[in-house]
Order: C-alpha cells, then structure tokens, then sequence
C-alpha cells in the first residue's frame, strides 16, 4: 500500500501537497481559532506541514494518516525539526479507513476528497470523527470560471464538469449536506503557479539524474505538457481552497 513513486518524484522537497502557501496555511490555522491541546486528525496528510506547524504555533496535538510510506517519513522528521514529535503521530495507512478513535476537535481532509468519493462521503468520515460540536476542514477544487469546452475540462485533469462545482455551487453544497461553512481560505493564482511550477523543476532536476529509468519518458512528456496545460487551463479555470465547516 503506497503511493506510486511518481508522485514522490513530483512533490520533491515540497512541503505543502497542495496550491496553499505556508502564509496561508497559518492564515487558516489563526482563522479557526485554535486553542493549545486542539486534537486533530488529518487524513490524507502528506508531509505533515499542517499539523507540525500548528502544533509549533498553537500548541495543538494531533495524527496525520497517508497513504505514501515516503510521505509520512518525511511528516515524522518534520516534526521532529520543528521539536514537535511529542506532540504529533503521523501513521502510513489508507485514510479511507482510518479506525474511528477518541472523538477530536478537528477532523481535515485537504486536497484528497476522492477518499469518501467526493465532498458528500469525505464529510461523513471526518462527521465519524468529530466530538460533538467539532470542526471538518475540507480543500476542495472548484471551478473559478465556467470551462467552455471538453477541451478545458480535461486540461484541468477533471473528466466531465460536473467532477466540481463553482465556489457558489460549493458552498451550497456544504449547505445541503448539513453543514454551516464559518471559515475559508482559498488559493490564487499565485498559488497555483508557486505549486504547480515547482513540480516541473523537480521533474527537470530527477531526469537530468535519472535519464535511463523506466519512469524517464513518461515524466518527461509530463514535463513537456504540463507547463502550457496549467497557463492554458489550471490556472484560469480552476479554484482551490480549504472550507471550515461544523455540522448544524
């Protein structure tokens, strides 16, 4: 159980999997008000950025999950960087179907929705989570502006339109299912580009390394379309941001 070592490659020495910033992932952190000894559980926690850097911040305590074996051994020696180790746990394990353990404050999905099959499903999870009263936070794509065409849909690596919904249509969601929204913060396009750019010069970097790997001609073709893909597409249409939401 992993991740295929081309995502590895991909992600480099990033620490954030994801269009957010560390300005705005400790923006996030101050807007939801988090109090020393919060518990949280992150699934799907990569590198582990979002909860070794508030539990140096804001003295929470928590565990992230994830799939990557490479990922989370990059969470653990993050946090014992930053003198957090005693605070955080981070578990290689499918996110999907985390035990449910001691209820927790905060329950984070960011970025990997497709582990409840979407919004809707990844809601319920963390919902299993939560104490009483606790709060999901859920990143999520959405389309910044109405894709004309097929074309634009897959440059923005959905398959149909309907795989995300507008910021409003978003929103609304999170309504329908039962969930009053009381924080957002959301990437720009300088996000993107600060995300989707630095993919491409640790792709250039591995295969000026790597030239005769099995992986070298796919991740070359990667790095030849993905650069015009994302000026052409991502970037216009598409939006990203992280939704703070307690169940009504």
């Amino acid at each position: 159980m992993d991740l295929p070592r081309s995502f590895v490659i991909r992600e480099g020495d990033l620490r954030i999997l994801n269009p957010f910033d560390a300005d705005k992932l400790a923006t996030l952190g101050r807007a939801v008000k988090l109090a020393p000894g919060t518990s949280i559980l992150d699934l799907c926690s990569g590198k582990g950025e979002l909860l070794c850097t508030w539990a140096r911040d804001h003295g929470v305590v928590g565990t992230g999950v994830d799939i990557s074996s490479a990922f989370t051994a990059a969470a653990r020696q993050r946090a014992a960087e930053l003198g957090v180790a005693e605070r955080v746990r981070f578990v290689h394990g499918d996110a999907a179907h985390h035990p449910v353990g001691e209820p927790v404050d905060v329950a984070a999905c960011v970025g990997a929705t497709w582990i409840g099959g979407g919004v809707a499903g990844t809601l319920e999870i963390l919902d299993r989570q939560l104490r009483p009263g606790g709060m999901a936070l859920v990143g999520e794509p959405y389309w910044r502006i109405d894709p004309p065409d097929q074309v634009t849909v897959l440059g923005c690596h959905a398959s149909t339109r309907d795989d995300f919904r507008d910021l409003p249509g978003l929103v609304g969601l999170f309504a329908e299912l039962g969930w009053d929204l009381v924080e957002m913060v959301l990437a720009d396009q300088d996000s993107w580009d600060r995300y989707a750019a630095a993919h491409w010069l640790n792709l250039r970097r591995w295969l000026d390394d790597n030239p005769d790997d099995p992986l070298a001609d796919e991740l070359r073709r990667e790095l030849t379309e993905d650069p015009v893909r994302h000026v052409r597409y991502g970037r216009e249409y598409l939006g990203w941001g992280v939704f703070a939401l307690i169940r009504r």
